[in-house]
């Protein structure tokens, strides 16, 4: 087995593709970053890596995908190849690994630098999306718009100081933006004025993921954070997913109930772990 690399996505193999397509659920965050970095939202030092193997050299089985400031992301990869993934990356600056639990630890123990926080995180399918645990939660959903990047944008900055270690320092609104073009964003209005938020992306190889969701701490528990998330499942539905899933921090109890009650099931846990800085 060996690791081959690109820093420009035009450049990433069709094989490689196909083979997260494969699977799709699990592959969910890297396909994304894909269809995004193809879209224009990341381009600056990005990196992207493919394992090959087999006689011909050409059989993939596993990717990796670094867009600064973001963590490394980490498909699932056979035990044997994270450590000379960790090597050949010796000389890049890294924030933190993301990925699958095992995948994660392997790649932190091979990178010999402290861990300054970790998120633990749980992976959900839906099933079947439950209109009952939703039900009576006042206000309408829309897709955002133009109109609303600035307002969007804020609780995008908002939702990442909170969710992500550190917060972020990347071009949030230029993302948003993308997104409203997509109408990849649902707002819950209640009173006519917006008062959460949950995104989903345009359906890959079947697939969809809810994220962000957010809800302004002066309207939480008021089942807006359900209500939005309910009505982004739905209209992902509508485009096509049959795959929707979405993330939830299993520090938060709360949340994993909520998208429980919505019909989301488990599926396997994830980890996004940040290194100490040299």
């Amino acid at each position: 087995m060996r690791w081959l690399f690109a820093t420009d996505v035009t450049d990433f193999p069709a094989a490689a593709e196909e083979w997260l397509r494969g699977d799709p659920v699990r592959a969910t965050v890297p396909l994304t970053v894909l269809a995004r970095m193809r879209r224009g939202v990341w381009s600056d030092g990005v990196l992207l890596g493919w394992l090959v193997s087999g006689g011909s050299g050409r059989e993939v089985c596993g990717v990796a995908l670094h867009t600064p400031p973001y963590p490394l992301l980490l498909s699932d990869l056979p035990d044997e190849a994270v450590a000379p993934l960790a090597e050949a990356l010796r000389g890049r600056d890294l924030s933190g690994v993301d990925g699958p639990v095992p995948q994660v630890e392997s790649f932190a123990a091979a990178w010999g630098r402290p861990a300054r926080e970790r998120m633990s995180m749980r992976l959900y399918r839906l099933g079947t999306l439950r209109d009952a645990a939703a039900a009576g939660t006042a206000g309408t959903a829309r897709l955002a718009d133009r109109d609303d990047l600035d307002l969007v944008a804020g609780w995008h900055h908002a939702f990442f100081a909170e969710a992500e270690p550190g917060g972020l320092d990347d071009d949030i609104a230029a993302r948003v933006e993308t997104r409203i073009l997509d109408r990849e964003l649902v707002l819950w209005e209640a009173a006519r004025s917006p008062v959460a938020l949950a995104g989903f992306s345009t359906p890959i190889a079947g697939m969809s993921r809810i994220g962000p969701v957010y809800t302004p701490p002066g309207f939480r528990r008021r089942g807006y954070g359900a209500a939005v998330t309910h009505a982004a499942t739905r209209i992902a539905l509508e485009r096509g997913a049959g795959y929707v899933l979405l993330f939830t921090d299993l520090a938060n109890p709360t949340s994993n109930s909520i998208y429980q009650a919505l019909g989301y099931r488990p599926v396997g846990d994830h980890a996004m772990v940040y290194f100490d800085q040299e």
